[in-house]
Order: structure tokens, then C-alpha cells, then sequence
């Protein structure tokens, strides 16, 4: 008889558990952010627009005479416009996937970070690029 009473006990408890939990209704999960937000959209035409500015102004100081400083971007921009394209391509495309994957992995404040640092550093390679053609 002294066993069985707090069983009773505590099986009472957690069928009053049940009912109250039963009762209220759970909250909806916080909503992921989504990628294409307005900011990414404009960061992102940048960064396309300073690529593009960068193929533009390499190509122009290789007609004067300079060489590509990239070793990796070197076999492609000495194949010309359509070089410079696939090599810009593959370089965008690189940036904004290491962009995604830290957006997959919820490292939203790096994601940001990475984004303004890439256009900061092509910005950088940009305006080195017309100084030196000038």
C-alpha cells in the first residue's frame, strides 16, 4: 500500500500534464530569412557590376601592355573577351556560392560580412585597374 500511493501520485500528475499541455497550442516556428532579400539583390549587382568593370578595365590595360596579376585568372583573360567572360563567370559564381552555403548554414552576420568584403576587394581591384591605364 505504501508503493502504490505514489504511483497513484504521480501517474495523477502526469495525466494533469497531459491536459494542460493538450490545451495550449504551440507557437509557429521563427521563419527562416529568405536569400534574395533586397539587400542581397542590390550586393549582388554590385559585385556583377564591378566584375564586369574589372574584365572591362583588364582587358583595356592588356591592350597597353600589362599583365594579368591573377595566376589563376591569367589562362583565362589571355584568351580574350571570351576568356575574360568565363573566368568572370566562374569567379561570381564562386563568390556568391561561398555566400549561400554560409546562408544555408544560418551564418547570416557572415554572409554579410563575406558579401561587403568581396565587394570592397573587387572595388579595391577596380580602381587599381584604372589607375594603372590611366
Amino acid at each position: 500500500m505504501k508503493c502504490l500511493l505514489p504511483i497513484l501520485l504521480f501517474c495523477a500528475i502526469a495525466q494533469g500534464q497531459n491536459l494542460v499541455a493538450s490545451n495550449r497550442t504551440l507557437p509557429d516556428a521563427p521563419s527562416r530569412q529568405p536569400f534574395w532579400s533586397l539587400e542581397k539583390k542590390v550586393s549582388a549587382g554590385m559585385f556583377a557590376g564591378l566584375i564586369a568593370t574589372d574584365a572591362i578595365t583588364t582587358q583595356r590595360g592588356l591592350t597597353q601592355g600589362f599583365h594579368e596579376a591573377n595566376p589563376l585568372m591569367r589562362p583565362f583573360v589571355t584568351r580574350g573577351a571570351a576568356g575574360e567572360a568565363a573566368g568572370s563567370a566562374l569567379g561570381f559564381g564562386a563568390g556568391m556560392g561561398i555566400v549561400y552555403v554560409l546562408h544555408r548554414t544560418h551564418h547570416y552576420k557572415a554572409e554579410r560580412i563575406a558579401m561587403q568584403l568581396m565587394i570592397g576587394g573587387e572595388g579595391a581591384i577596380v580602381a587599381s585597374n584604372i589607375h594603372a591605364i590611366r
